[in-house]
């Protein structure tokens, strides 16, 4: 048995979201593909057609679940699914096909589709980690080293593994934003794991070389996006200061109760979602 962690991110821009967030989505190696092709029948349920084959490439969650699209939404009562779909499908056909019913039902399914999507990836056992770096915080002068909110993204990853019953493998599955910037996390990963103490240790079960893929063309990396974004703009732990998204609160829910979670030995909880105040080393924070 493994698990696979699929990776993406939010906010890296550092323009308007409240918070820069990697978050990846754990499958248990038999669940994959199974998911993967519930997750393209409900494309076909909610819309008519793939998500890709409406646009041309992957459908950012910052594109399904923005303000607009709630607004959107709420400007009708619920249509009924059968209608909703065919209305979604017209004008995600033709775009110059606009009209009040068309835009809320596409609305409607956009919302709808995110939260059968993270329902469906819960009832097949995912698992969800994550940091939240406020876009302040304080940043490491070079690219040499693997950043803070990496090292504690892997360390909780390697202890769910370490705590799943006959020790199984974890592979890393990233998106690749650019061969230039994947090559700089592959450096970084690679010293992580092959020259710091703690990277030895969780190398017996984090597979070190991590895999880059097209996010358009992976629906699970989509996934991970979805994720990323509703945490950015719709969680807050303790004394974090930025508001929340009202609207997402649903979403967010489902999100939660994917959160991994570790009693200790002293009765402490260990989460897999945490804020990151200062990226910098400790010699140089």
């Amino acid at each position: 048995m493994s698990w696979t962690l699929f990776v993406d991110e939010s906010g890296q821009d550092q323009r308007e979201s409240p918070y820069e967030v990697l978050a990846g989505v754990a499958i248990e190696d038999r669940q994959i593909w199974p998911l993967i092709c519930q997750i393209s029948d409900a494309q076909q349920h909610f819309f008519g057609m793939r998500l890709f084959e409406a646009y041309g490439y992957e459908a950012k969650a910052k594109e399904l679940l923005k303000k607009k699209t709630f607004k959107h939404a709420g400007q009708m009562d619920l249509i009924d699914n059968g209608e909703r779909m065919r209305l979604a499908k017209e004008i995600l056909e033709d775009g110059t096909a606009v009209s009040r019913a068309r835009l809320t039902a596409l609305a409607q399914a956009k919302i709808s589709y995110c939260e059968f999507v993270l329902d469906l990836t819960r009832r097949h056992g995912g698992k969800i980690f994550a940091t939240m770096v406020p876009q302040s915080a304080p940043r490491p002068p070079n690219g040499d080293e693997m950043r803070k909110d990496y090292a504690f993204f892997l360390e909780r990853y390697y202890h769910f593994l370490n705590q799943t019953p006959s020790d199984p493998m974890g592979f890393l599955v990233f998106d690749e934003l650019d061969k230039t910037a994947s090559h700089v996390l592959l450096g970084q990963i690679s010293r992580y794991f092959l020259k710091t103490k703690n990277g030895r240790t969780r190398s017996r079960l984090i597979v070190p070389e991590p895999m880059f893929v097209h996010s358009d063309l992976t629906s699970l990396v989509q996934l991970a996006d979805l994720v990323a974004y509703i945490i950015s703009w719709g969680l807050r732990l303790n004394r974090m200061p930025r508001s929340a998204r009202p609207e997402l609160a649903s979403l967010f829910e489902i999100v939660k109760r994917m959160r991994y979670k570790h009693v200790t030995e002293g009765g402490d909880i260990v989460w897999g979602i945490k804020e990151i105040k200062d990226l910098r080393p400790r010699d140089q924070a």
